[in-house]
């Protein structure tokens, strides 16, 4: 497997939180409001928010994209330099480089609402120390298809766009029914999700993990790390046999192919890898980042487990 340079695996460490188990942690709560209102986070924080966020932070791209969707992308004034959707945000100012928030490049863009992300993908102590400059920090990290639409909701409430959420919620709704209808009733294989192979490590989906749960709905049954781990050892995935392997990281890594895979030691002994069912995936950005385009991940990841059911 050919190195990856620093960017591939910060891009790979957001990859991972997504596909970490759940933390005990509330979803998000929007109560109605026509003014300043408080609502409650995904860390189970109360956050007292503006009566006009005119002036957005977003520290992860998954927010961004979340934003963007609700209409209010030209609110957007700082970013990640992740973020890589919509083409829009390509000229925002990045407060976050190399997955490390520049707390002056945060003060310096004046926002009225800052969004930072669960799991530690934005520290603790960052937010800590914002919130305690004065700024409403409000922290998202969805877990599920469910929590996603309710974090929608939540930016819409504290963005004043409640019916632009509703609306995009329902179309996602629609369009995740599709796919579980199209693969209802299909014989259900074993899928192994490769996040990434780095220094003898195998990443992929955690038990009971937001990506385990897409495979699930996609058709596949997933074969998954334990419980609140984001590893599997070689040995646990012999045993598991899986008859299917997609290779998320071949969206960064061009190198990791079919034939890279049955040529890595242990490997020639799947099931997947002896019947030729070893597939490159391009779509690990929208199957990993939990945003409004994790739909379009469903489908792809559907398509590529069942393509039978699309043709």
């Amino acid at each position: 497997m050919a190195p990856r340079t620093p960017r591939v695996l910060l891009t790979l460490l957001f990859a991972l939180a997504a596909c970490a188990a759940p933390a005990s942690a509330p979803t998000g709560s929007p109560q109605p409001s026509a003014g300043p209102l408080t609502l409650t986070d995904d860390a189970g924080r109360s956050v007292e928010i503006p009566a006009e966020a005119a002036r957005i932070v977003s520290l992860a791209p998954s927010n961004t994209e979340i934003v963007c969707a609700l209409h209010a992308c030209d609110r957007v004034v700082g970013v990640t330099d992740f973020d890589d959707y919509p083409p829009d945000v390509a000229d925002r100012q990045k407060v976050v480089i190399s997955a490390q928030v520049d707390v002056e490049k945060v003060v310096a863009a004046n926002p009225d609402l800052i969004l930072a992300a669960g799991n530690e993908l934005t520290p603790t102590t960052v937010i800590t120390r914002l919130t305690g400059l004065g700024y409403p920090v409000l922290t998202l990290y969805p877990q599920s298809l469910d929590e996603v639409y309710g974090d929608i909701g939540l930016v819409g409430q504290a963005i004043h766009e409640t019916d632009a959420a509703a609306a995009l919620v329902d179309q996602m709704r629609r369009r995740v029914d599709a796919v579980t209808h199209a693969v209802a009733g299909a014989e259900r294989p074993r899928t192994f999700y490769e996040v990434s192979v780095f220094e003898g490590v195998i990443y992929t989906a955690g038990d009971g993990s937001f990506l385990a749960s897409l495979i699930d709905l996609a058709g596949g049954k997933p074969v998954t790390g334990e419980a609140r781990s984001t590893s599997i050892a070689l040995e646990q995935l012999v045993a598991a046999d899986p008859q299917l392997i997609v290779l998320g990281d071949s969206s960064y890594d061009p190198t990791i192919t079919s034939a890279s895979v049955a040529a890595r030691p242990g490997w020639g002994q799947l099931s997947a890898v002896r019947q030729g069912h070893v597939f490159p995936y391009p779509d690990d950005r929208v199957t990993t980042r939990p945003g409004p385009r994790i739909v379009d991940g469903l489908e792809a990841l559907a398509r590529a487990i069942h393509p039978e059911a699309f043709d």
